[in-house]
């Protein structure tokens, strides 16, 4: 074999890197996240029958791994929805172990002040994780699996004309239609924002995890909202994961208004109101041509003398709406944190994780905290929303 031979034998080598990255810190926050409750469960100071620590050891290593495998197949290559489903949810519920387990053996120091001594202190605080995690994951996937509650905000903008006072716009978002078939879930949506008679309706992106093949009938029912002035819709991370610009194609094929960094203007009683949207900001990374968050192109065009609502996926993206004087943006992502403690994560890189919120001397942020959930079906204390926006003239 000559030299030049041998390159391409070298490619797949080069090629699994990424994956046996993945690998390893899959493996890795595997470890971390079953190890720190199987610890407070089984072992501490609870002296449990040697018999009990056994099956708890062997159901948590059976588990790690089962997880292991299942996330490997249903997001790695082969993409496999069942596989998918249950290795997401097996995160969820171990990431509520996980946190409780902290909060559990803070509870063991205070019972240790006390005077309570173990097994019975180490006993108190297993029994306390496994009972307030197990409520906790039967509540959670009842909230996610729920049509959101309508959260109603009233947002001034200065700006905005008489004739506009009072217009109304519905923001959906992270609808991330994937693994678990929620078909019927958003119909139901639909059906709820049909009842608020709205007259501006916003997708502000994540709508799916997959392609419009995988998730087609999922997303089919946002051929059915009702606006009375415009519809629109703008791209978020995931999209740039699957297919963006079939997503953009499809929301046309509904009837959406997709600004791809473009914008529409809708009138009423004389007064009009820039609806504008930007690619998410991760869309230049993507390698997919013409696609990056671009406020000037966004904006080319429209009347500087009048407001402007902006769609952008990612609350961070604010930066590029105070620069260019944008009234309100509207935005989505956080997830309001999902599951109960993440939002200090998501806070650590989203400037708002969720609600209304001023920057600068102009612009207006509202950020949602979703209409669906992405990976485990999970909400704890951070419950879904379709949000209904009221504009008021000042």
């Amino acid at each position: 074999m000559s030299a030049t031979e041998a390159v391409p034998a070298g490619a797949p080598a080069r090629r699994s890197v990424p994956a046996l990255r993945f690998g390893a810190t899959l493996t890795g926050i595997g470890l971390l996240l079953f190890g720190f409750p199987w610890w407070t469960l089984f072992v501490t100071g609870t002296r449990w029958p040697a018999a009990v620590v056994a099956v708890g050891t062997v159901l948590s290593l059976g588990t790690l791994l089962a997880f292991l495998a299942l996330m490997v197949a249903g997001h790695g290559r082969r993409h496999l929805d069942g596989a998918a489903r249950i290795g997401d949810t097996i995160l969820g519920v171990v990431g509520i172990l996980f946190a409780w387990a902290i909060l559990g053996n803070v509870l063991g120091v205070g019972l240790a002040i006390g005077g309570v001594t173990d097994p019975a202190r180490s006993r108190i605080v297993a029994a306390a994780v496994a009972v307030v995690s197990l409520a906790l994951a039967v509540w959670g996937y009842v909230e996610a699996m729920r049509v959101p509650r309508v959260r109603r905000v009233d947002v001034t903008i200065p700006r905005l004309g008489a004739g506009l006072d009072g217009v109304t716009v519905v923001l959906l978002t992270d609808t991330h239609y994937g693994p678990i078939d929620r078909a019927r879930w958003s119909t139901r949506v639909v059906d709820a924002v049909n009842a608020l008679d709205a007259d501006i309706v916003c997708h502000t992106g994540d709508i799916a995890d997959g392609t419009v093949e995988q998730r087609r009938a999922q997303a089919a029912p946002l051929g059915e909202v009702r606006a009375k002035l415009a519809r629109a819709y703008v791209t978020g991370n995931h999209e740039y994961f699957s297919q963006a610009q079939g997503w953009l194609d499809y929301m046309r094929e509904l009837g959406w208004e997709a600004l791809h960094n473009g914008h529409v203007v809708v009138e009423r009683g004389g007064a009009g109101l820039v609806v504008a949207g930007v690619d998410d900001r991760t869309a230049a990374a993507s390698g997919l041509r013409g696609h990056h968050a671009d406020h000037a192109a966004a904006l080319a065009g429209a009347d500087p003398l009048l407001p402007v609502l902006l769609l952008a996926h990612q609350p961070k993206q604010v930066d590029g709406a105070v620069a260019y004087g944008v009234d309100l943006q509207i935005s989505g992502h956080t997830h309001g944190g999902q599951i109960w403690p993440f939002h200090y994560l998501v806070r650590l890189d989203q400037p708002v994780v969720q609600g209304l919120s001023r920057h600068g001397e102009r612009t207006q942020l509202y950020t949602s905290r979703g209409t669906g959930f992405w990976g485990p079906p999970l909400r704890i204390f951070a419950p879904s929303e379709i949000t209904l926006l009221t504009l008021r003239a000042a």
